[in-house]
């Protein structure tokens, strides 16, 4: 049984309002996000709705739910057979390394592994039984080889995307099948095309249709009816409502409680394409800013609004990581000599168990209001660390039964601050000084400099200091300044630390620049749709 909280409110995108959760099995909960269509290297959209439902994931396991998350892989499509086609490999080959590819940067940004992660091709049984029992209930027909659903034959349809069937002009995003009975009908089942991976099934040999593989996986793993549906908003249609009409044709009692869409994401507020040049995949990030840095910015807007991304923003993310992690390392070495000591005899200050209290509630407050992850990163998790931060300064400054409540404090307030670290996705498994170095080693590379070249300046600006040439001096440490290096002078020693470059938006920022070669070449990446929209999973058919 799930423990009790404050109120927790999802956004629910069939009512159109936050409404209380309610589980359909007290304790436990069913959830299904659609996953990638595998043929390429995941991109940013993709990283911004994953990301969106581990936190999710994470929180329903914090506040004490059994949690049975299914995320998919389309690993048969008709981009993935163009692709494959261009590349001359076999589909089912190329798929499969791209989905092992989408598992590398998703355990990159630390999104947790799902409870199941099924692929198409291992679930034709459950497809082309799911098709069979549509078309039986009058709600599909078949058509030299092709299986269609009948979107007449379910007068619900658009109650997910608001839409009516005569919104839907044939023609605008697939060529008009006239074998069709009705222009919006969409594909359960694809007669095979020479060449293309096929499977028997009683309407000939072919593949699935595009929607279809949703709605058999999702009711095979979590039945027909089940908590919680997520995806991009572009899902919202076709591709989630041609879900809702084929899963309820197939089953009367198919059901989803929650269907949550995550917001898009958009480059210098632009669309993100191919064509402007601005469109980048997770590891074209990853090779010059942190994972962790990627994961804080995608956080700090709220998963329903649109993500503007630009570098100003990675190098803000960057630089608040840095700042946990610097915090966090510095209390773990003032703790050590007198942390046993404080625990047996050490009290919590009043001001460190408020500060605890306030960072506890807020935490699962805005968590609990439609996950409100900005306000935790910007303003509660803030307020802890600069408080961590004040009471590490006077450390040394205080008599030793002082000391003793302090190191107290600083330990109990640090288990609260790592708590919520861990439940944003935001806590590494690796020691707090390897990751300061990892993001010291990803802010040299943008800055086109080795840990040499800056202590050789540091060394420069020193003896320039010595000569009294203070403009020399200044300019060494503005012109680091403006590639992301700041210099610190501790008392006889100066030393470094990644920063906000002072000239925030560069023309020289690799992200933009460095593209692997192999993605260049790509005639088809993964991108988003035409109206700027993630593609998550990327789809065609209808």
């Amino acid at each position: 049984m799930a423990k009790e909280i404050k109120e927790f409110q999802l956004y629910n995108s069939m009512t159109k309002q936050k409404e209380l959760f309610r589980p359909r099995v007290d304790g436990k909960v069913g959830m299904y996000v659609c996953g990638v269509t595998s043929y390429d290297l995941s991109h940013i959209g993709h990283a911004r709705a994953y990301v969106a439902f581990d936190v999710l994931y994470r929180y329903l396991k914090y506040i004490g739910y059994e949690v049975v998350y299914v995320r998919n892989f389309t690993d048969v499509d008709d981009k993935i057979i163009r692709r494959a086609n261009e590349l001359g490999e076999d589909p089912i080959t190329l798929s499969a390394r791209f989905c092992e590819e989408f598992l590398a940067d998703m355990a990159d940004i630390q999104c947790l592994v799902p409870t199941h992660q099924p692929r198409v091709t291992e679930h034709m049984e459950q497809i082309k039984d799911m098709i069979t029992k549509i078309i039986n209930n009058g709600c599909a027909y078949h058509v030299e080889g092709d299986a269609y659903f009948a979107v007449d034959k379910y007068p619900n349809y658009g109650r997910l995307s608001g839409r009516r069937l005569e919104d839907n002009r044939a023609g605008e995003r697939v060529a008009v099948d006239e074998r069709k009975q009705n222009p919006a009908d969409f594909a359960l089942w694809k007669a095979a095309k020479p060449g293309e991976p096929k499977w028997d099934s009683p309407w000939g040999p072919g593949r699935p249709g595009w929607h279809i593989e949703c709605s058999a996986m999702s009711a095979h793993y979590l039945t027909h009816a089940f908590d919680i549906h997520g995806g991009g908003m572009d899902l919202i249609f076709p591709h989630h409502e041609n879900e809702i009409a084929q899963s309820c044709a197939a089953c009367p009692e198919s059901n989803v409680n929650y269907w949550i869409h995550n917001g898009f994401v958009t480059a210098n507020d632009e669309k993100m394409s191919k064509s402007l040049g601005n469109f980048f995949t997770i590891r074209e990030v990853t090779k010059v800013y942190h994972p962790l840095a990627l994961r804080h910015f995608l956080m700090g807007t709220h998963y329903r609004s649109p993500v503007n991304y630009t570098i100003s923003q990675l190098e803000i993310a960057s630089e608040a990581v840095f700042y946990v992690y610097q915090t966090l390392q510095d209390c773990e070495e003032a703790l050590l000599e007198l942390k046993e000591e404080a625990e047996k005899n050490g009290k919590i200050s009043p001001a460190a168990q408020e500060c605890i209290t306030k960072l506890h509630e807020e935490f699962e407050a805005k968590l609990s209001d439609d996950l409100h992850t900005p306000t935790i990163l910007n303003s509660a998790l803030q307020e802890s660390l600069r408080f961590m931060n004040s009471s590490l300064n006077m450390l040394k400054k205080q008599p030793k039964k002082q000391q003793l409540s302090t190191v107290k404090s600083l330990a109990e307030l640090e288990k609260q601050v790592k708590e919520v670290l861990d439940v944003l996705g935001l806590l590494s498994n690796s020691r707090y000084t390897e990751v300061l170095q990892q993001l010291k080693d990803k802010a040299l590379k943008r800055a086109g400099l080795t840990e040499d070249d800056v202590l050789h300046l540091i060394e420069e600006r020193m003896l320039a200091r010595k000569n009294r040439e203070f403009s020399k001096s200044d300019q060494i440490r503005s012109d680091l300044g403006v590639k992301g290096i700041a210099l610190m002078d501790v008392g006889k020693e100066t030393v470094w630390r990644p920063c906000v470059p002072v000239q925030q938006e560069r023309p020289d920022v690799p992200v933009q620049q460095e593209k692997p070669v192999e993605l260049v070449k790509q005639e088809n990446p993964v991108i988003p749709t035409e109206k700027g929209q993630p593609a998550v999973p990327a789809g065609e058919e209808q």
